[in-house]
């Protein structure tokens, strides 16, 4: 709708993970580094975890694309929750096996002469399990007997664990600390600065092909304030202020139109609203009240009347 008016290549702020906009945050750099020295030091299970939109298929799939090693086969499991079933049967199947096998210890045994097979070819095996979160215990204590399978004491099947912070919940249960303390690399992702969000949307938006002052100071600093610094909320307030914009022939996004959005995100009741915020969140919102005369969290009694005190 709006690509051309604002002469993008591509939409910048899509809500699907894309390696191509990754912009990586000092702690999303860490993680990514985190997450590569574990493939490279063959650590046993490495655990990322991060609130929902925290960027962390993203990471994945920037591995998935560009960090892995030719002689590396990868299984990945997208879609666990708490009705997960067998998970032998899901292994296999990320694996692209297939078998008659009709029970766990037979599904166990073709497991185990898959991973040693590629050992003894020279190939790494690593299974990705994403939404981590949605495993019950007992499925993830059937991950800690999956991992034990060796070859002469050699590592041959690694493990990455993504989810939200139930996650670290989760492993925290005692009967879960075997598992846990099978874990080498943990990184744990929260949301983006005042500054890195800033960074962050100009970054998207020059990848997009567009001009990175889109939007104003003020405009950034209120979705940085009502995001938390989450990517995926980010680009939820950009996407459709963007849109108002081009609806109203703005060729820049000012405070007026991200608070409008902002508005009618919390009055439809499925955007979050802020409810404790953070020290940087408090100095934003202060600094806005004192140059253009508003308070940002009271949002929804924003009217008419203060049209005025809004424009740039």
């Amino acid at each position: 709708m709006y690509q051309a008016f604002y002469g993008f290549n591509e939409k910048p702020f899509t809500l699907s993970p894309d390696p191509a906009f990754l912009y990586l945050s000092k702690q999303h750099e860490m993680a990514l580094t985190m997450l590569n020295y574990g493939l490279q030091s063959e650590a046993g299970i490495s655990v990322i975890t991060g609130e929902v939109g925290a960027g962390k298929t993203t990471l994945i799939r920037e591995i998935l694309n560009k960090n892995l090693e030719e002689n590396t086969q990868v299984g990945l499991i997208s879609n666990s929750h708490s009705s997960f079933g067998d998970l032998l049967q899901w292994v296999l199947r990320a694996f692209d096996i297939s078998t008659d096998a009709q029970d766990k210890a037979e599904r166990y045994q073709v497991l185990m002469e898959f991973l040693i097979n590629n050992y003894a070819n020279n190939q790494r095996t690593i299974l990705i399990i994403d939404e981590a979160q949605n495993m019950d215990a007992a499925t993830l204590e059937e991950l800690r007997l999956i991992s034990n399978i060796n070859a002469d004491k050699h590592l041959v099947l690694q493990l990455i664990l993504v989810g939200q912070p139930e996650l670290l919940e989760l492993l925290q249960k005692h009967e879960l600390r075997q598992l846990a303390q099978r874990v080498s690399v943990d990184y744990k992702l929260k949301g983006l600065g005042y500054k890195e969000t800033v960074s962050y949307i100009r970054h998207r938006l020059t990848v997009a092909g567009g001009n990175e002052a889109i939007f104003d100071k003020y405009a950034m600093a209120a979705i940085y304030f009502h995001s938390g610094g989450v990517p995926r909320l980010i680009n939820t307030l950009c996407d459709f202020s963007l849109v108002v914009g081009f609806s109203e022939d703005m060729e820049k996004i000012n405070l007026e139109v991200v608070l409008d959005v902002i508005k009618g995100k919390l009055s439809g009741g499925i955007f979050p609203a802020v409810k404790n915020e953070n020290n940087e969140q408090a100095r934003v919102r202060q600094l806005i009240s004192q140059e253009k005369g508003i308070d940002i969290q009271q949002v929804m009694g924003a009217g008419d009347d203060n049209a005025e005190l809004l424009e740039l």
